[in-house]
């Protein structure tokens, strides 16, 4: 049986009065995202497209109309797509398209995201928001929160310690998960964006990750409290699961749950074996083993590690796990106590120490 989620409650006690206080958060915070992450400025036209169908989505909108009062707003559920198509064809480069969105909008075959970079746009985009009901909107409203000064001087510091080093270890609850190898070119989610060719993404950010060059060389044991079940959703067993690491594969698992059984089962079934692949430094300091959320797309920013189980992974190739085959990329979370790239302990005390 999964423990239900239940985070501490925010100072508001009701939906209606956290929402009173809660566009004037959002502002702020996403007035900094507007002007220092993103750089937009009246220069640019701005188009945002949302819904309606739950109290995050009205928040968000509500706050970008006081941060953007300029931009054109087209509410998704009464304009047929044809319209929202259109409104996309009239931008130009460096202009910025907003998506709130309380489930994931649908264009047929248009890959939103994809597209607009394409055309050299700038995306902010908030998916998925129906899953985070109102009292856990507090942490996803406190989660964009951006402080340059922490995202970007930890961010490349974490890269910098992470394409140097030799391997790493995380312990976790006891147990201990060695990383035998170096890494892969670390990837920032920072909301630095001044040397990337697309601006912007899924919004709450920060995270840096990477994966071990050399996958067999991970061995050891992990302890997870969370892990990302069938539907997408955060899922916490009532106590962590510990995993058994063996050449980068999970060879046996320890307090498991029926949920996570038929996580392992459904990557076995497609893919033969389980890869553990990513490691994600969470930055979002929001986010944390007491402050959840139930998405977990935006959950995978806490502050601490994650990891990927399956053997898909877009951003890093292996010549071992063919892409056409690999299905499965499902976040799990480590109990984090401390972290260590080759001597340097880099994780302590519930924060990165760079």
């Amino acid at each position: 049986m999964t423990t239900a989620i239940s985070p501490h409650t925010p100072v508001a006690a009701s939906a209606a009065d956290f929402a009173v206080t809660a566009v004037g958060s959002a502002q702020r915070h996403l007035q900094d995202v507007l002007t220092i992450a993103i750089e937009h400025t009246g220069e640019h036209a701005a188009l945002v497209v949302y819904d309606s169908r739950c109290d995050l989505a009205g928040i968000l909108t509500q706050a970008y109309r006081r941060c953007l009062p300029a931009a054109t707003f087209i509410d998704f559920d009464s304009t047929g797509p044809e319209q929202v198509m259109a409104a996309f064809a009239t931008l130009a480069a460096d202009d910025l398209v907003i998506l709130i969105q309380s489930t994931n909008f649908r264009l047929e075959a248009f890959r939103i995201r994809v597209e607009l970079f394409k055309r050299g746009l700038k995306v902010i985009e908030h998916p998925h928001l129906s899953r985070m009901p109102w009292p856990e909107s507090a942490y996803y409203i406190d989660a964009l929160a951006y402080d340059p000064a922490y995202y970007r001087a930890v961010g490349y510091a974490l890269k910098a310690r992470i394409d140097s080093a030799r391997g790493g270890v995380v312990e976790s609850g006891g147990e201990r998960l060695v990383f035998g190898s170096p890494f892969e070119a670390a990837k920032l989610n920072i909301g630095d964006y001044r040397d990337m060719n697309n601006v912007g993404g899924q919004f709450p950010i920060g995270e840096v990750f990477t994966e071990a060059q050399d996958l067999e060389a991970v061995n050891g044991r992990v302890r997870i409290f969370i892990f990302g079940d069938t539907a997408f959703h955060v899922n916490r067993p009532p106590q962590p699961i510990t995993l058994v690491i063996s050449k980068g594969r999970v060879t046996d698992v320890i307090d498991s749950t029926a949920e996570f059984d038929q996580v392992l089962n459904n990557i076995r079934a497609d893919e033969g074996e389980v890869w553990l692949r990513e490691l994600g430094f969470g930055m979002n300091r929001a986010f944390s083993r007491e402050r959840l959320v139930s998405d977990i797309g935006t959950y995978e920013r806490m502050c601490g590690i994650h990891l990927s189980l399956g053997a898909k992974h877009g951003v890093y190739s292996k010549p071992n796990i063919r892409r056409a085959t690999a299905r499965y990329h499902i976040d799990v979370f480590a109990v984090t106590d401390a972290v260590w790239l080759d001597e340097a302990q880099v994780y302590r005390d519930g924060a990165w120490q760079v």
